[in-house]
């Protein structure tokens, strides 16, 4: 993309209602509008960072076995109803009436709707187990939406719902749930600590949160800073291994963290001193087990291998896409602006030339274009007729991780520049260089 061509409205000054560091970037970075309290159209560069957010986690959702599938935004209130959720759920749901009267909802989650899908089609313990998910568009009515993205009316989700058999194989499936969100939130740059958490209106005993640690978090934690010490990597994972879930949900929960709903200042205490943390994070995903608790008021059940109908087991697992976009950049900036990891970047590589309009400069971008293009890396080319110090402030502003510069001065000496926007750190290397090794540092991902 050349930025002459391209739709970027980034802004000057940051917008008074803006309190926290990502909702000032992505309103200065031209990557969301708010149309009303807590409802953004989300322009062309944020639109790429949510779609790279959502790639990411489909490809480690079917990697576990998981299979996508969509559901409508708009649900007949009935389901709630004959799941006892229907008033339960408070004023956070939009209910509508349509044109003949029906009561309907906009959803905020998918238990019921999913809970009927299977319902009329699945009937015998032989098809299970089963783990259905979407990534979809959801509305809750925040009596105060803020913190733009971070805490928004309207939102985009994946949320995932298991069925099986029995107590223990629901139990399989949390764990499995929970060794991919944590291969997740690692692509995406994120250290995402998960934390023993309270099942709110979904309800389940089982439950963790997802929590990435950040001054402007909403919530209130405490852990045992050990477990920062933890990371996944590049582990090759049977996800039918009962065990070896198992054994990865130990290493990443035995460690005290706790939300402030569920800390308990007894345990905490047993904690060594110098380690005990108390801190602010920012929600990004939860995964619960909850049993029979829809499956049996709306008839969910299976023939099992007795012969006799039983209800499923179930669990739901949540991550905030378009949330994830804040979090990111809440523990990825600074005071110049976005800092993205590789993984979910807009733009592989910018390129600014410092000369627009002098042949040899104007040469070696198209150059570089063109080879970063051929490589399967998308850039984005500064081509505009501005100063130097105006295109490297929009760079610096909207984050890309790598930026190629290209000025009369070094290509008499037959280079370019390379810049990591993370470290600030340059090299000079010759355009067929920095080419490689850009194309290095995104192999794989």
């Amino acid at each position: 993309m050349r930025l002459t061509r391209y739709f970027l409205p980034v802004l000057k000054e940051t917008p008074a209602d803006a309190q926290i560091a990502s909702h000032r970037l992505m309103l200065r970075a031209g990557m969301v509008k708010q149309q009303a309290a807590g409802i953004y159209s989300w322009l062309p560069l944020g639109w790429k960072v949510l779609k790279n957010i959502e790639r990411i986690v489909h490809e480690e959702q079917q990697r576990a076995g998981h299979i996508p599938m969509l559901m409508p935004t708009v649900q007949p209130g009935e389901l709630w109803q004959e799941s006892g959720r229907d008033n339960s759920y408070g004023p956070e749901m939009l209910r509508i009436t349509d044109r003949q009267g029906r009561k309907m909802l906009y959803g905020p989650t998918n238990e019921e709707m999913i809970t009927d899908i299977f319902r009329s089609h699945v009937s015998s313990y032989k098809e299970l187990p089963l783990t259905l998910y979407h990534i979809q568009w959801k509305f809750r009515d925040e009596i105060r939406p803020r913190f733009g993205v971070m805490r928004g009316r309207e939102f985009y989700m994946k949320d995932g719902y298991n069925f099986d058999l029995t107590k223990d194989d629901a139990l399989h499936a949390y764990n499995r749930h929970l060794v991919s969100y944590l291969r997740t939130y690692e692509r995406m740059g994120l250290q995402a600590i998960p934390m023993r958490a309270d099942g709110g209106p979904i309800g389940g005993d089982y439950t963790h949160e997802f929590l990435v640690l950040a001054e402007t978090g909403e919530s209130e934690v405490f852990y045992d800073s050990a477990v920062t010490d933890l990371t996944f990597g590049d582990r090759e994972i049977d996800y039918d291994d009962v065990a070896q879930c198992q054994s990865i949900l130990d290493e990443f929960t035995t460690r005290y963290a706790r939300t402030d709903e569920t800390h308990d200042e007894a345990l905490f205490g047993q904690v060594p001193e110098e380690r005990r943390r108390s801190a602010r994070g920012i929600e990004v995903g939860q995964i619960f087990y909850f049993g029979t608790k829809y499956s049996e008021p709306m008839g969910a059940h299976v023939q099992g291998p007795d012969g006799k109908p039983v209800p499923v087991h179930m669990g739901s697992h949540g991550i905030g896409v378009s949330r994830l976009v804040g979090a990111i950049i809440e523990a990825s900036h600074d005071e110049n602006g976005i800092i993205w990891p590789e993984g979910v970047t807009p733009f592989h590589c910018g390129i600014v030339n410092l000369k627009q309009g002098d042949a040899e400069a104007d040469g070696a971008c198209e150059g570089l274009y063109d080879g970063l293009t051929a490589l399967g890396l998308e850039p984005l080319y500064d081509d505009r007729d501005e100063r130097a110090g105006a295109k490297f402030a929009t760079m610096d502003l909207i984050g890309l991780p790598w930026r190629i510069t290209v000025g009369p001065r070094g290509l008499k000496n037959g280079v370019v520049e390379l810049t990591s926007r993370r470290t600030g750190e340059s090299e000079e290397l010759p355009p067929e260089a920095a080419l490689e090794k850009v194309a290095g540092i995104y192999a794989g991902r």
